[in-house]
């Protein structure tokens, strides 16, 4: 990334300490909030991103910067692994991830547990499958991040990353800017007991490589077949990669 957006002007603290304690703060509100703020098309986006992997049928699911797991929920309705194991920084992200698991009956399949998207927590050529949904654009080193999810991936796996992009053509541009500047800030601050979060949200967009530079970093760090896709009209993106 050209430079580091944090989600608080605290320079004693790592981006890495700063979005774990972001998450924490909005883990209550943030599902509901991703759902309203997107009007529900997140959902529309998560299930185009998935179905990347309806061909390979992969058995043993890495879901990376998971959350409250929406995604690997979604997953796991279409794909029908055998195991998804998603991690993430921010506990209380993870505890609300462990109650879904929990009401839905699903502990026998999905496990989370606490861990660095950067360090991951597990050996070389372990996952059929690696995802991660709106998490990249949160690394602190974009580049080790990604390298990292390439390690754990079994040869021949496949990588899936689904993230915001920044919509180029008049004047879904000018609305999409102005609708993520002013009334999604707004919104968070009325739901939410961390409205700097949703600063930090179209600010880190804007930082965010995406298109071909993020293929191309992709491409630097040893995935092969790498493509991007834009949905909505380039309000997000999803992008794969095989190793």
């Amino acid at each position: 990334m050209a430079n580091t957006v944090t989600p608080y002007n605290t320079p004693q603290s790592t981006k890495k300490e700063q979005v774990a304690d972001m998450f924490n703060n909005i883990s209550g509100t943030y599902d509901f909030l991703n759902h309203f703020l997107s009007l529900g098309i997140d959902i529309i986006w998560r299930k185009k991103a998935i179905n990347e992997l309806r061909a390979s049928k992969p058995a043993h699911i890495l879901d990376v910067a998971t959350g409250t797991g929406d995604f690997a929920f979604e997953a796991i309705k279409i794909l029908k692994p055998q195991e998804v194991t998603g991690v993430d920084i921010s506990q209380g992200m993870l505890n609300i991830a462990q109650q879904k698991i929990g009401k839905r009956g699903l502990s026998d399949i999905f496990n989370v547990k606490k861990g660095d998207s950067e360090k991951l927590p597990f050996e070389d050529n372990t996952f059929d499958a690696v995802t991660v949904a709106y998490g990249v654009r949160n690394f602190e080193n974009l580049e080790t991040g990604i390298a990292d999810m390439l390690r754990v991936l079994k040869p021949g796996g496949k990588a899936v990353i689904l993230e915001f992009s920044k919509p180029k053509g008049f004047p879904i541009k000018q609305l999409y800017n102005f609708y993520f500047h002013y009334i999604t800030p707004g919104i968070g601050k009325l739901f939410s007991k961390d409205s700097r979060a949703y600063s930090y949200l179209p600010e880190s967009v804007a930082a965010f490589p995406d298109g071909k530079n993020f293929t191309a970093l992709m491409d630097k760090v040893g995935y092969r077949d790498t493509k991007h896709r834009s949905l909505t009209f380039g309000i997000c993106s999803i992008y794969t990669g095989v190793k």
